[in-house]
């Protein structure tokens, strides 16, 4: 059998093609998110508890969804309600308002994986 002297050369594929483009959102985020719905109360100094309810969450943070917005930089102690549990977060970006309420995004001073009682695997990065 007589070889294809035209054939042309196909560029082998990269096993691992990430690491030749940009990360994707998904791929810089420094901890995974969940949608979860979990009722909180966000406890602000000098004010009355504030009920919420969480839009996503991950083991650094969440986003919650509260009727009043908090300023970029708030210090504020979050209380999963289930569970009584609290944690210290700050606001971390200026609110988003949606017909539902403000869209809060809060981080926690410390990453705590176990506050919302999920399981989140390792990261694949």
């Amino acid at each position: 059998m007589k070889p294809l002297t035209n054939a042309k050369t196909m560029p082998v594929s990269s096993a691992r093609p990430a690491l030749t483009r940009p990360p994707t959102a998904e791929e810089r985020r420094r901890a995974q998110r969940v949608l979860l719905r979990i009722s909180v109360l966000v406890h602000v100094a000098g004010k009355p508890p504030i009920q919420g309810r969480t839009h996503t969450v991950s083991a650094s943070g969440a986003m919650i969804v509260m009727s009043e917005p908090l300023a970029e930089g708030t210090k504020v102690t979050i209380e999963n309600t289930k569970t009584q549990n609290r944690v210290e977060a700050k606001v971390v970006r200026p609110p988003q308002t949606t017909s539902d309420g403000s869209l809060v995004p809060v981080e926690f001073s410390t990453p705590s994986p176990v506050f919302w009682n999920v399981f989140f695997p390792p990261s694949i990065n």
